[in-house]
Order: C-alpha cells, then sequence, then structure tokens
C-alpha cells in the first residue's frame, strides 16, 4: 500500500491533499487570487477511480480579505459535491456571515495546564532550553492556555536572557511579578495614604499631577496616541518637579 503524500503548505495557510500537489508561490498574499487559483483547480477536479471527499483545510482563514471569502463561498457551493472545506480561525467575527451560514461551528476552549506542561517539556527537552520550576510556572500561568503563546513567550525569554525564570518570563512580557503585586496591596492594605501612595507632595501639587493623570487616562481610553500621552505624563510630572523646587 503506498503512503499518500504530506499536505502541501501554501501562502494562505492552506493545506491540500493531492497526489500531485499545485506548485504555488510562497511570497503571494491571502488574496483572491489564492482562492481563484489553486483551491478552485483543486475542488473542481474529481477523482474517478477513488470514493470519498477532498479535503481542503484553510488556517487562520480570519487573515483573509473579504473578497477572497466571498469568493470562497462561490467555491463551496459549486463544489459542495465532492469536497469539503475546514476553516481555522482566531475571532469568528472576522468570517463573513454567509462563510459561517454554511459551516458547522467547533469551538475549543484553552488547553488545562496537564495539557500544556508535557508538550513544553518536550520543547524545552528537543531545544536543549534551561528553564526553571518558576519559570515553567509562569509560562503556563501567562499563556492562558494557548500553546502557540506559551511556545513564543519561551523563545522570546530564552533568546532575551539565555535562562527562562519567573522574573525572566514576567520581564519579557512585560507583566507585573506577583511580588510587586503583593506588596502593592500590602501597602494598600495595612499601610496610611501617604506611605502606600508613596509621593511625598504637598497637597496643592498632588492634587494637580492627580487631575493630569486622570486627563491621560481619559484620553487613552479614547483612543488617542499612547506616544503623546506619555509625552504628556512625562511633562506632567517635570511641571510637578518645578513646582516642588519653586515651593521649596
Amino acid at each position: 500500500m503506498g503512503v499518500p503524500p504530506p499536505p502541501v503548505p501554501t501562502p494562505a495557510g492552506i493545506r491540500i491533499h493531492t497526489i500531485h500537489p499545485p506548485q504555488l508561490n510562497a511570497s503571494d498574499d491571502r488574496g483572491i487570487d489564492i482562492v481563484r487559483g489553486p483551491i478552485l483547480s483543486f475542488a473542481s477536479t474529481r477523482t474517478i477511480f477513488k470514493k470519498g471527499f477532498k479535503l481542503v483545510i484553510l488556517d487562520e482563514a480570519d487573515a483573509m480579505t473579504q473578497d477572497a471569502q466571498n469568493a470562497l463561498r462561490r467555491v463551496i457551493e459549486k463544489f459542495t459535491e465532492n469536497t469539503r472545506f475546514c476553516l481555522i480561525c482566531n475571532y469568528l467575527s472576522k468570517i463573513i456571515p454567509a462563510l459561517q451560514s454554511r459551516c458547522t461551528r467547533f469551538r475549543f476552549g484553552p488547553l488545562t495546564p496537564e495539557l500544556m506542561v508535557p508538550r513544553l517539556q518536550h520543547v524545552i527537552q528537543e531545544e536543549g532550553v534551561d528553564v526553571t520550576e518558576d519559570g515553567m510556572k509562569a509560562l503556563v500561568t501567562l499563556s492562558s492556555g494557548d500553546m502557540r503563546r506559551a511556545l513564543n513567550i519561551l523563545q522570546s525569554t530564552s533568546m532575551a536572557f539565555g535562562k527562562v525564570t519567573e522574573e525572566n518570563v514576567y520581564t519579557c512580557t512585560g507583566h507585573p511579578l506577583k511580588s510587586d503585586i503583593a506588596n502593592i496591596l500590602d501597602w494598600m492594605l495595612n499601610q496610611d495614604f501617604s506611605t502606600a501612595y508613596r509621593i511625598d507632595f504637598p497637597p496643592s501639587i498632588r492634587i494637580q499631577l492627580l487631575i493630569k493623570m486622570a486627563d491621560i487616562e481619559y484620553r487613552l481610553a479614547a483612543g488617542t496616541s499612547e506616544k503623546i500621552q506619555l509625552s504628556s505624563l512625562i511633562a506632567a510630572f517635570q511641571v510637578t518637579r518645578d513646582l516642588v523646587v519653586a515651593e521649596a
């Protein structure tokens, strides 16, 4: 018995199982030409001596353009007798309603730590990455059940620091350490206001700074430029410093 050839990768994350795989340019994007070209060509051909359906798997289908999705809808309708399509996406809202109505939805929840840890350990062993026990826990915690994100964090931390520890993982991803959060909670619950706020400014200056910071937060929530608001925050502290010096 012959072994079927592996699926052929294409630019749109399409895996086409066929004995005669089409030759595609890997630099092509996920536009309408992909649908009108290799997908249409594969779906329109029929097997004479074999029964069953041909299968087209489109990974990250939500990255396809709207024109490409509309063209794909027509291909699915026309060749439904001999071809089945599997669309894999991260955001269902980016799939046009016409395609959604022609598909059966299967939702997959986040992976549990029991499923993630063995696979991470396999990758760590194969790649020879130095990972501590607390570093492994941090990977699982910050990935929130997303294996791709866990592997990305593992790779980034290893390249940046060489050793994957809890502190390095949190530093690489920009998340505050658990110890920092615990200290903040302790200050808020057990210390007085001045100690918890850690800003030893006169009341009048502190009020002006808080108003400026509140305005910046409001503008950020409204969707303004983060770079401009960061500059505004720095300017607010510069003004506060000058006021403190002037009062002294």
